[in-house]
Order: structure tokens, then sequence, then C-alpha cells
């Protein structure tokens, strides 16, 4: 269909191609001059924190568990709504999955449930911004102090998004961040961790690389088991010019975001997203359906959009519920707003190169959809 509007599409100018073809060209399209010089304004982004990218936020938040010194047996808080690789890195580095609930309004991790899920073999908190809406910085850090903990802020939706005037990422502790595909900026797969101090940063680079140390006369040494986490310079090129627009795009994201506030109908019962305009980057606009009063299933009305142009992501299923967790014992009722969340909520287009038109060609959809789907 020549016009179909996807849930999320990147958007990469004539410069930035230019920049990729320059760097082919170069004869050096591994880690080089591209991935510092692309180091470096994120660095300058974040307010002169060190920050070292890689080949996805996944690996960066294995490394980041690997910093804190993660050990066997080790509890790491965090929340079933965000997409699986939050909780793989945890198990896949020896810790022990903690799981707590969401806030049903802010659809991000329910604080007062972290506090009283700690025990004293916790060791670090991971947060997720879903949809590029900060959890509330003030309370998670008070909290995590009080009780000696780590953070490692689950930040890979939140490229710009602020609390209380300061770009995430640019305070606290470590912070992961994502530019795959579908996000505000893109690499096309890549990520990035923001620490604290060069000596993280000097660690970080050894984990990246196969924890290999390089000295002036040409000799090496290898002192831990690292991995192979490290970015391309043809991605690092990408990056460079995505981030040059990324306050562009954000401020386009909001614009957007507005108009389904303003053109979404309110009879159809739809759950809004929180209308959060000051501090969220709105990387997804998100609204539940009611699924109560519907006689369609959520993939029939996938479908039914589909066949009207439009695409609809599922962002995300609670993932206590996929096979593997259930294997560990998580169980459907555990956690009920995640999955009350996970169940109902849709995706819809939202992308820089959107209009308003866009925006009403949609809600149409919606409208048409929806009024003949109730009971």
């Amino acid at each position: 269909m020549s016009d179909f509007l996807p849930f999320t599409r990147p958007s990469i100018d004539e410069a930035t191609i230019q920049d990729v073809a320059d760097v082919l060209r170069s004869g050096w399209i591994t880690s080089g001059p591209k991935v510092k010089a692309f180091e470096t304004a994120l660095s300058a982004y974040f307010g002169g924190r060190p920050v070292r990218v890689v080949n996805s936020a996944t690996g960066g938040q294995e490394i980041a568990l690997r910093l804190i010194d993660l050990q066997p047996g080790d509890e790491v808080i965090t929340t079933p709504m965000t997409w699986v690789s939050t909780t793989n890195v945890i198990l896949n580095t020896g810790g022990k999955l903690v799981l707590v609930d969401v806030d049903p309004v802010t659809r991000n991790i329910d604080l007062d449930l972290v506090e009283a899920a700690i025990t004293p073999r916790t060791r670090a908190i991971i947060p997720i911004d879903l949809a590029g809406l900060p959890v509330d910085r003030d309370r998670l850090y008070a909290i995590a102090k009080k009780h000696g903990l780590r953070v490692i802020e689950d930040a890979a939706q939140a490229q710009g998004a602020t609390w209380n005037g300061k770009k995430i990422g640019s305070f606290g502790d470590l912070c992961s961040i994502s530019f795959h595909a579908n996000k505000n900026m893109t690499t096309t797969e890549g990520g990035a961790l923001v620490m604290n101090n060069e000596a993280e940063a000097a660690l970080f680079e050894k984990w990246r690389l196969q924890g290999v140390t390089r000295f002036p006369d040409g000799s090496m040494d290898v002192d831990l088991p690292g991995g192979k986490f490290n970015m391309t310079d043809v991605a690092a090129a990408i990056g460079l010019g995505q981030l040059r627009q990324l306050d562009s795009f954000n401020s386009k994201r909001k614009e957007l975001a507005q108009a389904y506030f303003d053109l979404l109908d309110p009879q159809l019962g739809l759950e809004l997203p929180p209308a959060d305009f000051i501090n969220s980057n709105w990387h997804m606009f998100q609204p539940l359906l009611p699924l109560a009063k519907m006689k369609i299933s959520r993939g029939e009305f996938i479908n039914r959009m589909k066949e009207k142009g439009i695409g609809i992501g599922v962002h995300y299923p609670a993932l206590h519920l996929f096979t593997y967790y259930r294997d560990l014992g998580y169980a459907e009722g555990m956690y009920p707003h995640a999955e009350h969340i996970g169940a109902s909520t849709i995706t819809l287009p939202l992308f820089p190169a959107m209009e308003i038109a866009d925006v009403k060609r949609v809600c149409t959809a919606l409208r048409e959809v929806l009024s003949t789907s109730f009971e």
C-alpha cells in the first residue's frame, strides 16, 4: 500500500547519508574517528559526563551490570512493563530478578513498591522511562541513597526527555540509551551508556571489546572476559547527524502528540497517556483500548486499522507472561496494572516526518473502526 502510515519511521537527511558515504569511502568503517566524535558530542549533550557507545542498548546495560560488580544472587528491581531485554540482561549476568508493578497512571515503575521490595540482597534498581516519560528522578534517587543502591536508568526511549529542566542522562547514576531504528534518534542499531567518571568509562571500554588493554609499544593485555559490543563508524556517522536534529525531532513529536489529544474522540473510551508536555520526549503515543466494551480483539483491531493503511504497534506485552518467565514461576495476576496495560495498549503512528493531516487520518480511522466494534 503506497500510502501506508507505519507506527514509526526514521528520518535520515541527505547530509547524514553523505557522511555515511564518506565513511564507506574512507576505508575505515569499524570503530574509529567517527565513534570518538559521536561520544564527544553525546558527552557535550549530557553536560560533560563520560559517554561510551555500543552496538545495542542491551549490550550497554549488560556492561552497566558488570560495572556495578553484580554478583550471583544479587537482586535487581525492575518492572514487567518493558522490553524483555531489560530483564534478560539481569538474568544473563547472574542477578536475581525482582519485579514490581507499575503505577496505573504514569505506567512507569511504582516507586512505593520498589521501596517495599528492597532486601539486604538488593544491589540495584532499573527504572524504565516508558514511551519517553521519565520516572520521578527525585523520589528514585532518594530511595537509592537511603538504601545504598545503584541505579541503571533504562532511558532507552528517553533521548531528550527532561526532569526539572535537566536532560535525562545529564545527572544521576548510570544511564542507558538506545539508538534502535524506532527511537527518537537512531544509528540503525546501537546504544550508549552515560557514566559518572572516567574510571568507569575506562572499565566500560574493556568490557566493550574483549577485555583488551593496548599499550603504546604495541603490546596488549587482557584482564577480564569482555565481549564484542563496539559500534562502527558507519553507525556513528548516522548518530552524529541524528543528534544534531534530536531537539527538532522531539519538538515535532510534541506537536503531533498534542494533536492526538485535540483530535481523538473522547466518546471512544480510549484511556490516554499522561499529557506531559514538560518532561516527556513523546517517543510513543499509547492509548489503551476499551477491550471490555469491544466485540473484537486487539489483534482484530490492529488488522482493521492496517486495512485502512494505518500501522499499529504493541509496546509492550507484560513480559512476565512470556513462556520463559512463566517457567521461572511468574503467573497471571501477579502484576495487575502491567497486565492490564500490556493487554490493551496500542502504539499509534508518531514520527517527525508526519504532519497534522496524518494524525487526523489516524483519528478518523480509529473512530471508524471502534464505532463498529462495541457490544
